[in-house]
Parts: C-alpha cells; structure tokens; sequence
C-alpha cells in the first residue's frame, strides 16, 4: 500500500521545500544558518506625514526616536514541543535554523524556548503585532518588555498570507507605536529598525528605505495568495529582529521587520519590512472579526514580468505570450467579481486604482488589502486597446459580506475540504473508508497537524468518514480536541489532533 499511494498522491510539500529557505526567527538550536538566500527573521494615524530634514541634528532625531520605540518593542519567545517522529516533520522544521542540520536537532527541554522573535505593543491594553512564522508552532508564547517583566501571551490570529500575528497580553498603560501612512514614505528617507536581533534585547540600528514595493517570492512558501510589497531598507537586521518595528524619526511605525537578503542568514545591507498600512488592516480585521477579510478578483493570471511563468505557459499551452509588465488572464472564475465586471480570458491588467500593475505581486498587494464588498477600479488592455471597469470584489465563496469565525462552516474553519473516495479505490487499496482533502488552507488546523492537498483522511474522532458531509456531521456542535487519523503520501497512517476552533 505505501509504495502505491506514494505514486498516486502527489507530494505538495516538494515546491515548498525546494526554496531552502530558512526562518531567521532567532533559533536556540540552530544559530548557524548558512547559504540561504533570502532569510526569515523569526492607535492608528494614517494620515501621518514625514517631515524633511537636514543632517544636522539627526542624532537628535536618532535619539528621540528610540526613546519612544524601545519600550513598545517586545521579545518574543517561542516554545513548542517538537517531538521526534521518525521521518516526519513539521513544514516549519526545515526552516528553522540548517535543514541539513535538522535531522539531528534534538528535543529542546520544556523550560527552553525552540525560538525568539520581536513584535510592537500597538495598543496600551496590550496588543502586539508581530511576524507569523516567529510564533509559527507554539505551544506557548513568552513576551518580555523591555523593562524585563514577562507575561504569556495568548495568540489573538495570524495570517500567513502577509506574514503577520495578532498576539494579546493582559496589562493596561502600556507604551505603544502609531501606525504611519506607509503609502506616504519616500526612497530615501532616514528609518530605525528595533528589535532583539540574536537574543540581544533592545537594539537600534539606523539607515534608509533602500526602495518600496519588493518582492522577493518569499511567502509564496506557506501562502498559496502571498501578499509582498515590501519596504527595503539597509538598517542593519538579523534574526531575532523579525516582528521588530520599522519606525520613521518621528518614532512611527512604517513597517514590520520580517526579512532579508543574505547568503549567510545575517545582515548583507538589505532587510524588508512589512508596510504598516498592511499590517494595520490584517491586525484590524483579526481584532474585529477573528480572520483576515480579503477581497479577490476571481482570476487566475500568468505574471508577464517573470519570464519564467511565461516560458512555462507557452511550453504547456503551445502559445507566444511575451513577457512584459502586467497580468495576463488565463482564467476568469465563474461568478467572481472579475466575471460580473466583464473581465475575460486573454486581458491584461496594467493597473488597480492608482496601483501601476507591472507584476503578479503588485496585482495581489493592490487587492489583497481590501476586503470583500469594496471596489477597485480595473485598468486592462484588450487587443491592444486600455479599457478601465470597476469590480466588485469578493471572498473566496464568491460572497461580499463581511464574516466573522462564527458564520463559517466546519470545513471551513478546519481549513480543508474533502472528496470521496471511490470504492474501487478503497478495495484496491484495502481501506475501509476514507476522503481525498482538497484545498488545504495555509495555517489551518489542518495544515498545522501536516496534512496538505491529497492525503486521505481515514477518522474523525475514531470514526469512519466517507464524504464532506460525515465529516461536517461529526464536527458541527462539537467541541474540544479534534483526532484525525490520516495516510500520507508514503502510505504511513498517523493519528494528530486540534482543538475544534
């Protein structure tokens, strides 16, 4: 059986792994990480300006700066029990720290966290916004101020779609950050990174914003929609400093550090940081409703500036597509905000409101930060010809109101769905029940016990399930830890389990 279902489900994993990329988030167990390229680091005033200054009296600014930032910046720790199993691990196993080093990285003592990280108090009531993948796997989540008092933090959501989390200590008064207007910082302009870079708490370093709007094709590893539109500056960071605040000299935050460019895993003189108005919306929308709203187009696109994408498409479609800027549609989903505007097969998104779109990562930025119900107006070319339309977008079951976790269904809030099984299928291979999971969401609780797209979900809570609707029916009124017993692509059976969201 294992060496059949081996060739009849297909690996997903093998495109995620394939990256060798590594979280920078500060790791106790594997603080060597070489040869990556690009490196993980593990109130609102949005109508904030930036004033100009001259070099004298920066130091001045420097200084007031981090006077009013070090406080609100926190130390993350992370502790999850990470238990041998053989040949598995977790997906962010190999990322935390030298894959070639992870098979033998023992189990961390309970008292000893298997990470650090940074995150920004964003209110005084305790909010704290920091990086996905620095609390990626906890089991418990230590948050250290800079004035050495330490609380457990309970984990509020995350979105690993932008790489942010939602974390919420219980104390009142707290010093905290503004959100700036990200969209309002310029190339150029003088920026502080603050954060606990390799367990030292509490650092400042200085540069400038290097360019805005990169993308390095790094979340595209845990996120099937990434959203980049990074801020890069060359403030010196390093792992630890992920979640760490980004601040302009008036002490407000313009970005969450999340990221660099290196061939060591240290600093090289390029970091990327999350733009604040981003984060502020991913923040909001947790805080407000429990998940991210985030509005689609309802397409599916080759990106004309990577010309990779597009020598792939003319090789499988036999087609001339030339690479350029802009979008090209290769799909317009049926019934989505794209279809109802008019938008078809063959056009070219160049822009969405005042967003220029030269990339796949410009078009997901323009509309990944707006929600379901919200309107963008489209500008594409048709034959050659620019034609504007505004669309209407929609969530990603094609409805445009606005959710919170209680209007979601079982399979959604498991994060998968599920096909039958044939039963020629299950006498072939001599199962007694079982489904195929199907669109495995990125961060679910099925994602986060190790299943992904094609595996087969044998049991729910020890019972037998054959269909999408057994799965619902056992799951629907329940509450408590969930056990799903499921086979992987190499045929082994194995049993996890969550706690019903």
């Amino acid at each position: 059986m294992k060496n059949t279902l081996k060739k009849l489900i297909p690996y997903a994993v093998v495109g995620v792994m394939s990256g060798a990329t590594t979280f920078g988030a500060f790791s106790y167990f594997n603080q060597n990480n070489q040869g990556s390229d690009f490196s993980y680091f593990a109130p609102k005033n949005t109508d904030a300006k930036y004033a100009s200054f001259n070099m004298t009296g920066v130091g001045d600014d420097f200084v007031k700066a981090a006077k009013m930032t070090v406080p609100a910046v926190v130390s993350i720790k992370n502790f999850s029990a990470k238990k041998g199993r053989g040949n598995e691990q977790d997906l962010f196993d190999l990322f935390f720290g030298n894959p070639r080093q992870q098979q033998q990285q023992q189990t961390p003592p309970p008292n000893m966290p298997t990470g650090m990280g940074s995150g920004v108090i964003i209110s005084p009531d305790g909010y704290i916004i920091s990086n996905n993948h620095v609390i990626a796997g906890a089991n418990k989540l230590e948050v250290v101020l800079s004035n050495k008092k330490s609380y457990i933090a309970n984990l509020v959501g995350t979105d690993p779609t932008t790489d942010i989390a939602l974390l919420k200590i219980e104390e009142k008064g707290l010093p905290y950050l503004n959100f700036a207007n990200s969209d309002n910082v310029d190339v150029g302009q003088w920026v502080l990174a603050v954060g606990n870079p390799m367990g030292l708490n509490s650092t400042v370093t200085a540069g400038i914003v290097s360019a805005k709007g990169r993308s390095i094709d790094l979340l595209s590893q845990n996120s099937r929609t990434p959203i980049e539109s990074f801020i890069q500056t060359d403030a010196a960071i390093n792992p630890g400093n992920s979640g760490g605040a980004l601040v302009n000299p008036n002490g407000e935050l313009i970005g969450i550090n999340s990221a660099i460019s290196s061939k060591t895993g240290y600093y090289e003189g390029y970091g990327f940081a999350v733009p604040a108005n981003l984060a502020r919306k991913v923040v909001e929308d947790i805080k407000k409703f429990g998940l991210v709203q985030r509005g689609f187009l309802g397409v599916l696109s080759v990106d004309l500036s990577n010309p990779q994408s597009v020598a792939a498409y003319n090789r499988e479609k036999k087609t001339n597509l030339k690479q350029g800027d802009g979008v090209y549609l290769i799909e317009v989903v049926a019934k989505g905000g794209a279809e109802d505007a008019g938008l078809r097969n063959g056009d070219i998104i160049t822009k969405v409101d005042n967003t220029v779109v030269s990339s796949y990562y410009d078009l997901s930025f323009a509309v990944g930060s707006k929600r379901p119900g919200d309107k963008v107006m489209v500008t594409y070319l048709r034959n050659g010809k620019v034609n504007t339309v505004n669309v209407t977008l929609k969530d990603q079951q094609g409805g445009t109101a606005l959710r919170s976790k209680a209007d979601l269904s079982v399979t959604e809030k498991i994060g998968a769905e599920f096909e039958p099984l044939s039963e020629k299928f299950k006498t072939d291979y001599g199962l007694n029940s079982g489904v195929v999971a199907k669109n495995v969401q990125d961060g679910s609780e099925m994602a986060n016990i190790g299943i992904v797209d094609n595996y087969i979900v044998i049991e729910v809570n020890g019972k037998p399930v054959n269909s999408q609707k057994d799965i619902e029916k056992q799951l629907q009124s329940y509450k408590g830890n969930v056990q799903i017993k499921y086979v992987d692509e190499y045929g082994r059976m194995t049993t996890r389990g969550f706690k019903m969201p």
